[in-house]
């Protein structure tokens, strides 16, 4: 997908960017090529599949809720700031934090978020149950592209839910997480829908998870990261 394939297919999404914001993808694509010599941020790196993959790829959530409105944010896991630094440059509304656990993972994002001007957008260098468990109740929306089992990661995000807000994981192939999804009542929420899709060009299957929290967390939750692994919901 080059980029003028990306501004089409974004448009069937209803997303129209300015040539500013194209101008800020395009150095964000700069700067994931030039640090990913340094350190392992993506194997995705041939322009083309960045712009699908990652960029577009990123872009879907507008699929599953609106973009924008003014909603606090958590990119739960966000590696290399997918999707959380693209939706930052397209939707400028929202507020964002990043979280992943990795130092050299947080030096790129804040070189992207300082090189790029962003505002209203920070990075968290922990663990994201810890920073979940010191954040209880505090976002409308966290999302997590491609990040751990389905009853894991739920986990771990939910709690940080205000009551209402939505968790939307982006997966890939979901048929076997999806089987035994009664943990979910443990987290006082429930599963809206499930939209199921297929990227342009290459046909791969992707699914946004639609979770919406309808009542406090259980305290106890989320557990450590051992106590989630060892037996988890």
């Amino acid at each position: 997908m080059n980029k003028e394939d990306f501004v089409i297919e974004i448009e069937k999404l209803n997303i129209k960017l300015s040539e500013y914001q194209i101008n800020l993808l395009e150095k964000y694509y700069e700067l994931l090529i030039s640090w990913n010599k340094k350190i392992n941020l993506t194997r995705i790196t041939e322009k083309n599949e960045v712009y699908l993959k990652h960029f577009y790829d990123s872009l879907t959530l507008i699929k599953a809720i609106d973009l924008n409105k003014n909603l606090y944010v958590c990119d739960i896991g966000t590696g290399a700031g997918f999707p959380g630094i693209v939706l930052k440059i397209v939707f400028p509304n929202l507020k964002i934090v990043l979280v992943d656990s990795l130092g050299k993972r947080i030096e790129f994002l804040n070189e992207v978020i300082n090189k790029l001007n962003l505002t209203n957008i920070i990075t968290i260098n922990e663990r994201a149950e810890i920073y979940i468990k010191n954040n209880i109740e505090k976002f409308d929306l966290i999302t997590c592209r491609a990040v751990s089992k389905l009853n894991i990661i739920s986990e771990i995000c939910i709690p940080g839910l205000k009551i209402n807000g939505y968790f939307i994981p982006m997966k890939a192939q979901i048929d076997e997480e999806i089987k035994n999804i009664e943990f979910i009542n443990k987290l006082s929420c429930k599963i809206e829908n499930i939209i199921s899709f297929k990227l342009p060009k290459e046909n791969s299957t992707r699914n946004l998870i639609i979770i919406k929290k309808i009542g406090k967390t259980n305290i106890l939750y989320p557990r450590s990261f051992e106590k989630i692994k060892k037996r988890p919901l």
